[in-house]
């Protein structure tokens, strides 16, 4: 079949510039093949090229003394902590293709993110997940969210990787545009870790793992534009996952990695055989020479540029050393699965591409690349009219609400305050074994066989405190991100983070993006939390009704816990204990869940952040907690002082224990109770300690008071809350099941 005739027109509708397009004609000297307008396109797709955001990326700090790789070196990022081994985490996007399909494109956002974990030579052992869609009163959104949800969970439950935490947010602006965040986490030895890279001429070229067919062709470019009507179309973009297949695929790379067969291997992800190809060779300052008849293939007459632009899933490239061809030959028999030579290494800048002998790419690989010659822009921004008169919000415009015991149990039972036990009780956390803390305390905790160690892991965002005030919600996001791993026992070590906006050509949008890199690099810079990589998605945007997500940089966090012993929950234990609040309770409602939920409102300022305070009172925690002194600790965050001691009475299933809880203060009961002021946690601790852990904290001048003591079974905050337990587990735990039509396992 004769390729089609290109000229700009045929650029245009790949989604390339007239400017990029005569960029191309001077790159090449002559007018391109059609595959390699495909691979132009893809490359330099917003998804591969991250040409309106690397600029400022570049700006997030990205070196600390534990790190193994920089952020965008490899397929994700590597930390050293200690005995030898090290964490391999990412986390990366898969938004568009869900709001086409679902179910397919969750799971295989799953199985993209562990690829990138495995091909570094790490066994996964976690799985985590962002997520963020309309609200359930919508049809649409149920649809989309029971699809994600059971997508996510078949896909890892195949596998074998315990899924242990993250995230879900229900707002309007993500109704027509839901974000599906996947997160993963392997451990290597840290002499194990291999790279993307393609060296050495002569090298046999391999792919290896499923066949190729015709599923996610230009879904890199598919997830570089708005939806519209016409994504519904695209369904072919949107890839089909197979677990099993995956796990084959896990067994064998990891196995010709230890056996030292090989030079360098990346996942087949967005763009498929093209990306590999090009950015393997421009890391390693080589090219490849290609054979596409030689690949694969499980559909008829599938053509040069399908094959190229696959994003079919379960497959890697492979670079293996020459001589070693029989034994990786063997071992991928051994599994099952294909491993064909397409190729070999060559010593000069080109990926030159075959199709049964004859040309059909002839291309520079560093021009492609991000990194080296992809196209790089600076958008104009423009702070957003809207944001003054979002801020304009004082006491007088929230009235007080009549009965605060009815508003405090709207909100702990509203959509995104409510238990999400219906999400992961479709996952299985518990595979492998090695899972200390579940899903539902502040941050999952994966101990560290024959060591002492463990990790503690966790995703934050919250989008609606970026869409008011972009930079200082970047910088909370951050801190609460570190303030869950403070609470679970560990000091942050690094984050990935996954940034998920509108369109970058519209000033005010970039504004934003721009204001949340940098809050975000101010905050990881006080917490010596490096950035390891990560992943942006843009385009998340209604072409219909023009409306955008909020800004949402989720933060994926890794935090180190020493000692097992220093593992803390944050449920309360004991009768008896005494309830201690750490930090101050201030008049910050703006942006706030009691705002949204109890008076409809999404105005405001966000709460204000006081970053040197914020880290001196999370080592000041963390100093009592692995002193021993602390029971439980939980932070204060969304739904402020009177949801967190709700959560701390009822989110352990087993032992559910009330409190009485009196705190004194001027601000207005509404106010002091749904407050979402920062640096704030909650301990409960035995009475014997009581005192050693105030004066300690004390010491750090950290403010600190008792309010309260375990017991009981209901929760009482002064004459304002009176509730029972029974009563909290109703509002709070129904409401997922409600929605999603299954009764809930109260």
């Amino acid at each position: 079949m004769d390729e089609p005739k290109v000229d700009l027109h045929l650029a245009l509708n790949h989604g390339l510039s007239e400017e990029e397009y005569t960029r191309i004609l001077d790159t090449l000297g002559r007018t391109p093949t059609y595959t390699e307008l495909g691979i132009f396109s893809v490359m330099w797709s917003e998804h591969c090229s991250y040409k309106n955001s690397i600029a400022l990326l570049k700006t997030l700090p990205n070196e600390g003394s534990a790190l193994l790789t920089m952020a965008g070196e490899e397929n994700a990022g590597a930390v050293d902590i200690g005995d030898g081994l090290a964490i391999v985490f990412k986390i990366e996007s898969h938004n568009h293709p869900t709001a086409v399909e679902p179910y397919q494109a969750a799971a295989t956002g799953v199985g993209g993110i562990l690829r990138d974990i495995f091909t570094m030579g790490a066994r996964p052992i976690a799985c985590l997940d962002s997520l963020r869609f309309g609200n359930l009163e919508d049809p649409r959104s149920r649809y989309l969210f029971n699809g994600a949800v059971k997508g996510i969970g078949d896909y890892g439950n195949s596998f074998g990787v315990p899924t242990v935490g993250g995230e879900v947010y229900f707002e309007e602006c993500y109704q027509s545009n839901p974000l599906v965040n996947p997160m993963a986490v392997g451990i290597v030895k840290t002499d194990g870790i291999i790279s993307a890279t393609a060296e050495g001429a002569g090298n046999p070229v391999y792919i290896v793992g499923s066949s190729t067919g015709r599923d996610g062709i230009h879904g890199a470019t598919f997830a570089s534009e708005e939806l519209s009507e016409e994504s519904q179309s695209k369904r072919p973009s949107v890839q089909i996952g197979d677990p099993f297949t995956e796990k084959l695929l896990l067994e064998a790379t990891l196995e010709i990695i230890k056996d030292d067969l090989i030079v360098g291997i990346q996942d087949m992800g967005a763009a498929g055989i093209t990306c590999c190809s090009t950015e393997m060779s421009a890391r390693g300052k080589s090219g490849m020479e290609i054979e596409l008849s030689k690949v694969p293939v499980r559909e008829e007459e599938m053509t040069p540029y399908e094959i190229m632009l696959s994003e079919s899933q379960e497959r890697m490239m492979v670079v293996v050393k020459k001589g070693c061809e029989e034994k990786v030959d063997e071992i991928f028999r051994k599994w099952g699965l294909h491993a064909v030579q397409i190729g070999h290494v060559i010593d000069k800048d080109r990926v030159i591409v075959r199709n049964n002998g004859k040309v059909v790419a002839d291309v520079p690989a560093d021009i492609l690349v991000l990194g080296g010659g992809a196209p790089v822009y600076h958008r104009e921004t423009r702070k957003p009219a809207r944001i003054d008169e979002l801020h304009d919000l004082g006491l007088a415009d929230v009235p007080a609400p009549d009965d605060l015991n009815s508003a405090f149990l709207s909100l702990i039972g509203s959509q995104s305050m409510a238990d999400t036990s219906w999400i992961y009780r479709q996952y299985d956390h518990m595979v492998r074994t090695n899972t200390a803390v579940q899903p539902g305390s502040d941050a999952a905790v994966i101990r560290i066989r024959k060591t002492k160690k463990a990790i503690a892991l966790t995703t934050d965002c919250n989008g609606r405190y970026c869409y008011l005030n972009p930079r200082r919600g970047a910088m909370i996001a951050v801190a609460e991100a570190a303030r869950n791993v403070t609470a679970s026992g560990g000091r942050p070590a690094a984050i990935t983070n996954c940034l998920n906006f509108g369109n970058p050509y519209k000033p005010e949008m970039y504004w934003g993006f721009a204001e949340v890199i940098a809050g975000m690099g101010e905050a990881c810079r006080v917490f010596d939390t490096p950035v390891t990589g990560g992943n942006v998605s843009f385009y998340n945007e209604d072409k219909i009704t023009t409306r955008a997500v909020y800004p949402t940089p989720v933060i994926g966090m890794l935090g180190i816990i020493d000692d097992v012993s220093y593992i803390t929950t944050q449920y309360f234990k004991d009768e008896g204990d005494v309830i201690l609040l750490v930090g101050e309770t201030t008049e910050d409602l703006g942006g706030s869940e009691y705002l949204k939920v109890v008076h409809d409102k999404v105005r405001g300022d966000c709460p204000a952040i006081d970053m040197l305070l914020e880290k001196k009172t999370q080592d000041a925690v963390q100093g009592v907690i692995t002193s021993g002194l602390v029971k439980s600790c939980h932070d204060v965050s969304e739904g402020g002082i009177a949801v967190a001691l709700a959560e701390c009475c009822i989110t352990d299933r087993e032992n559910q224990i009330g409190c009485e809880v009196s705190i004194e203060t001027e601000l207005r009961p509404d106010v002091m109770l749904f407050s979402e002021s920062q640096s704030r946690f909650v301990l409960s601790v035995s009475d014997d300690d009581v005192q050693e852990v105030i004066s300690e904290l004390g010491r750090n001048e950290i403010p600190v008071r008792k309010i309260g003591q375990v017991g009981g079974n209901r929760l009482v905050i002064d004459s304002f809350i009176d509730c029972t337990l029974t009563q909290l587990g109703e509002a709070y735990f129904n409401t997922l099941y409600r929605y999603m039509d299954k009764p809930p396992e109260v």
